[in-house]
């Protein structure tokens, strides 16, 4: 490996000059993960690592502005779509490809919406992600025939939906203040327990809320959900944060 961030220290260690036509950051909370595939991938010629971060959050203005082509991306990281949203915001010719991809369709409709464009499922190999990689920086997206047909079916669908004057899923004006709260937390990726330290409350009480924003943005599992309020890109005003 020529170079590489600390996982919890975004200053460079060494020169981060290269020639590779592979510039890649991989992001996972699981330093097993970080600094694994760092050691496999930097084995590749045409491969450079230029970071290895455990923290999205820390990670965006630094990837954001550096020479990367590429991200690796742990979707087990909390707000691993939230970033990956930003990242296609603010630099949108850094290719991001997910690994540890659930095989729910719902989820990969999220990463989708999100601006990912390589899939590597949870038993995906070494050569399935540098495979992704490499497609990702030739303008194409890597997924399975069966995804692909879920994904133009979604396009199908919210054509259909906007020809016929219907209101698209995902609407957030329905909910309540305590909703939009732990919406926003949701959003994040935070589990149920998180959420429910994070506010003081019950986990029960919890997941009556979550169920409650499901049915409200017609949603069938939390990473739908999530895709609908990046949609809506839904911010919690300090009057709403109740205690």
């Amino acid at each position: 490996m020529r170079s590489h961030l600390d996982a919890a220290d975004p200053t460079p260690i060494g020169d981060a000059t290269n020639a590779a036509a592979l510039r890649i950051f991989i992001i996972s909370d699981v330093r097993l993960y970080r600094e694994g595939l760092a050691g496999s991938l930097s084995r590749r010629p045409d491969i450079d690592i230029l970071g290895l971060m455990c923290s999205s959050e820390n990670a965006l203005g630094h990837i954001s502005r550096s020479s990367a082509t590429a991200l690796l991306l742990d979707l087990g990281t909390p707000g691993a779509l939230r970033f990956a949203t930003e990242i296609y915001r603010l630099a949108p010719g850094i290719k991001v490809v997910a690994f540890a991809v659930s095989d729910v369709d719902n989820d990969l409709i999220a990463c989708a919406e999100a601006g990912i464009v390589g899939y590597v499922q949870r038993d995906g190999s070494i050569e399935d992600l540098v495979k992704a990689l490499r497609c990702a920086l030739r303008g194409e997206v890597t997924c399975s025939p069966y995804h692909a047909a879920l994904l133009v079916k979604r396009v199908a669908a919210l054509r259909n939906s906007r020809s016929v004057g219907e209101k698209p899923p995902g609407q957030t004006g329905t909910l309540t203040g305590r909703e939009r709260e732990i919406a926003a937390l949701v959003r994040e990726g935070m589990s149920n327990k998180e959420i429910a330290r994070s506010l003081r409350i019950g986990s029960a009480t919890v997941k009556n809320h979550v169920h409650s924003i499901l049915k409200k943005l017609q949603a069938k599992s939390r990473g739908e959900a999530a895709a609908a309020l990046y949609r809506a890109h839904l911010e919690v005003r300090p009057s709403e944060r109740l205690r």
